[in-house]
Parts: C-alpha cells; sequence; structure tokens
C-alpha cells in the first residue's frame, strides 16, 4: 500500500470559527426564546440540531506539531494522510489508526506498553493516534550470540530510524515498533555469526572465498554498517529507514571472559618477552662490538660466553641483578 498525502486541508481555523458560530446561534435562539416567552417546538428542535452539527463536526479538527502525521480511514478504507504542521479539518467520520500508539521503544531495553494519556494531554505522541516522523533511536537489550568461532559474546547495538511512508507503517505490519525490535534482533544475530570476535586465521568474513582480518572487536565500522544494512532489507516493507547502527556494547559472555582473559594475558607476556629477549641480544652484540673496536679489552671465547650468559640474566630477568664481584682470577 502507497502513503497518499492529504494537502489543502488547513481550514481548521475556519471550521472552528463555524461550529462556535452554531453554538453561539444555538444560545441566540434559546435567550430570543425565553426573553419572548416563545417556546415553539421548532426553536426548541433548531437549537437542538444546530448543537447535535456542531458537536459532529467537531471531531474532524486536528493538530499536528513538526514532524508528525495522522493517517485517517473512512469506514474501514484508507483516505490519505496528513503531514506537516498545522490546524486542519477533515472528514469528522475519519477515525485516526496507529497500532503502535501504546508501545515504546525504550532506551535500555527493547518495548514496554504505556497507558493512553489523559485526554488534552498532547504534548506526547506516546500513545496517540499521531504518528511521528523524527529520528528515534531503539537501544535494545544486549544479546548472547556465538561468533563464527562458536565463542559466546555480549552486544548491543543502537539503531537510529524514522518512518518514511505512513501507509506502509500503518498497515503493512501488526506494530511497526516491536516489528522493528524483532528484526533489529534477527539482524545482528546473522552479522555477528559471521565474524570472530577477535582476528583470527582461515576466517572469511566477506564471502569472496579469501580469509581477511575482519573482527567484532578491529572491524566495528564495516560491522555496524553490514548491521544498518540488513536491517534495512527487513524493515523496508514496513515504510522505515534505517539512518544508522552502531555497536554500543562488546564483550566475551560471562561464563568465558576470565578465561579469555588469561589467553589475553599470555599472549601480552609472549609478545613481551620477545621484545625484551630482542633488545638484550642486540645490546650484548653491541657490547661486544664497542669492546673489540675500541681493544678495551681482550676476551676469549669463555669469558665472552659468560659476559654474555652475565648480561642476558641482567636485561632479561624479572627482578633486579644481585651483582657479585670476583676480585680473584676467572679461572
Amino acid at each position: 500500500m502507497e502513503e497518499k498525502v492529504i494537502t489543502g486541508k488547513k481550514h481548521g481555523m475556519q471550521a472552528l470559527m463555524g461550529i462556535l458560530l452554531l453554538y453561539l446561534l444555538a444560545v441566540a435562539i434559546i435567550v430570543f426564546s425565553a426573553s419572548t416567552g416563545n417556546e415553539h417546538p421548532f426553536l426548541i428542535l433548531s437549537c437542538i440540531v444546530l448543537c447535535c452539527a456542531a458537536t459532529l463536526l467537531l471531531p474532524g479538527l486536528k493538530v499536528l506539531k513538526p514532524q508528525e502525521a495522522l493517517v485517517l480511514t473512512l469506514f474501514g478504507r484508507y483516505t490519505g494522510t496528513l503531514k506537516g504542521e498545522g490546524f486542519y479539518f477533515v472528514n469528522p467520520f475519519c477515525t485516526s489508526l496507529n497500532p503502535a500508539s501504546k508501545t515504546k521503544l525504550s532506551q535500555s531495553g527493547d518495548i514496554k506498553s504505556l497507558p493512553v494519556p489523559a485526554a488534552g494531554n498532547s504534548g506526547d505522541t506516546s500513545g496517540s493516534k499521531k504518528i511521528s516522523l523524527k529520528i528515534m533511536t531503539l537501544n535494545n537489550s544486549r544479546q548472547k550470540i556465538n561468533d563464527c568461532l562458536g565463542t559466546p559474546v555480549d552486544i548491543g547495538i543502537a539503531v537510529t530510524w524514522r518512518v518514511v511512508d505512513t501507509a506502509k507503517a500503518v498497515f503493512n505490519v501488526d506494530n511497526y515498533k516491536e516489528y522493528l525490535s524483532l528484526q533489529c534482533d534477527s539482524a545482528l544475530r546473522d552479522i555477528v555469526r559471521i565474524y570472530p570476535y577477535d582476528v583470527a586465521p582461515n576466517v572469511d568474513t566477506t564471502g569472496d572465498g579469501v580469509a581477511d582480518e575482519g573482527s567484532l572487536r578491529g572491524s566495528s565500522e564495516v560491522v555496524a554498517a553490514r548491521i544498518r544494512d540488513e536491517i534495512q532489507k527487513r524493515v523496508a516493507q514496513a515504510g522505515m529507514e534505517i539512518v544508522e547502527a552502531r555497536i554500543t556494547y562488546l564483550a566475551y559472555a560471562t561464563e568465558i571472559a576470565a578465561a579469555m582473559l588469561q589467553r589475553q594475558q599470555a599472549s601480552a607476556i609472549i609478545d613481551a618477552r620477545k621484545m625484551i629477549v630482542d633488545g638484550a641480544v642486540g645490546m650484548v652484540e653491541m657490547a661486544l662490538e664497542r669492546l673489540n673496536e675500541n681493544h678495551t679489552v681482550e676476551l676469549d671465547e669463555e669469558r665472552k660466553a659468560a659476559m654474555v650468559s652475565n648480561l642476558l640474566v641482567v636485561l632479561c630477568g624479572n627482578h633486579d641483578a644481585q651483582p657479585v664481584v670476583n676480585s680473584g682470577s676467572l679461572y
């Protein structure tokens, strides 16, 4: 179903003046009848007809603020959508429709139902029949998903979205807010299962048959873009546009977090040790070259081996070296 925008209906003020005129006319007839003492049945009937006509016209008055829309149906048939701020007057028998009026997308936990606000409280579109066209944010609760290596990770996303086709949003799905939340969860699972949490060998995340270095932690921008595109494909039929999707939380699941932390610590220790050994060997080589160049001391192979051993112990040890002064001969 395609959206039909109703134009040329900004006659709310004129209609309001006409309704007030009908009420004033009915009051004038009552005052005239009371002052003259002429309570003719025709005058009473005229007052009743005028009051009923004015009351029936009142539901046709519609007020819209910026970035609001109203989907109208007449006896079950879609007649069009009011868009743009203004004071409108439409067929008073038209009814507005918004199946998601009692549903709010929470900023910290999916969706929840809200009570309908009291009559006259039009400051909030939540619970009203008006559809907001503003850019809104969905921050779904964190999910536990297995990555491509089977490692469970906790991940959460924030999705900014807006309604671009009110007819599709109202008539193509039962509740477009609940539909969006469900499709965000499903798309997130489908994309996360393609990537490892961290860079892993022999993993193809692009689908071209070549292993790459894509990961949830290192390629967050790429992953977020793919999540956005996947959600957009799913919600296009509901008349919604996904503006942006961002990963807001990413961590190993609780049950494996400690083991993964130990693994990361071991990897960091190994890398640090490798760097220390490489640096120590370079310093020993430099010390021997300087001693040979300056002819400071003549060392045979045994003394060189002892010197290399002592220097490596000093440079690679975890604690400060405790020197031992040799006051006699090496032999």
